[in-house]
């Protein structure tokens, strides 16, 4: 099977499965997922879900939190991880975004890095959903199913593994394909025992095929 095949294979799978694959996270404008994904970083989607709420009701606007009090914030996110660092990122984040963007969240990956707390991954988020741009961002998940599908090869790095999916996933598929992987990672190909027997992917999935044979 040629990479090329490989790819149209989970491209029909997915369209017909996961149609409207689409982040967990809820949110209701830009500025909502921004905050959202910068505390979803090492936290999952549910805990990010329960949280905001709370945040969103004391700060609806990224200029209130630009001026928000740190010790307040924190109380707010305790439960989420590194609550510390990423009460600071959010309230740096809000400034900047009030300072040099004018107070609207900027659009491409190279404006939203300059921000506190957003790496690469957030960015390609932020703009893959918000937007539909076609940006991979790779996260563990991401990362560990395209290579137990084949999807990428000897990739050590995520930006190895986004210039990879990106290279042969169609253009009008990148911002899709990114939701399709991460939740068949959340929910099928987990990291630990994972769900073999019930993938419709395992018929081109290497990893499947490697345990099979080691089980011969």
């Amino acid at each position: 099977m040629t990479k090329q095949q490989r790819y149209q294979f989970v491209i029909d799978y997915f369209t017909v499965h996961a149609p409207d694959a689409a982040t967990e996270l809820l949110y209701n404008s830009p500025y909502q997922l921004l905050v959202a994904v910068i505390l979803s970083a090492q936290c999952t989607d549910k805990r990010v879900n329960i949280t905001t709420p709370a945040i969103f009701k004391q700060y609806p606007r990224v200029k209130d939190l630009a001026v928000a009090d740190f010790d307040d914030l924190f109380l707010l996110i305790k439960s989420i991880s590194y609550p510390n660092n990423k009460a600071k990122h959010l309230i740096g984040m809000a400034n900047m975004v009030i300072e040099k963007f004018e107070g609207n969240i900027p659009m491409t990956v190279a404006e939203l890095m300059l921000l506190p707390g957003v790496g690469r991954k957030t960015a390609n988020v932020i703009t893959s959903v918000i937007d539909d741009q076609p940006n991979m961002a790779v996260d563990t998940h991401v990362f560990r199913v395209s290579a137990r599908l084949g999807l990428t090869t000897n990739a050590t790095t995520p930006l190895t593994a986004e210039k990879q999916l990106i290279k042969f996933f169609p253009e009008n598929y990148i911002f899709r394909a990114h939701h399709w992987l991460i939740l068949h990672g959340r929910y099928i190909c987990t990291a630990r025992s994972p769900k073999c027997t019930d993938c419709g992917l395992k018929t081109i999935c290497k990893y499947y095929h490697s345990i099979k044979s080691s089980k011969i």
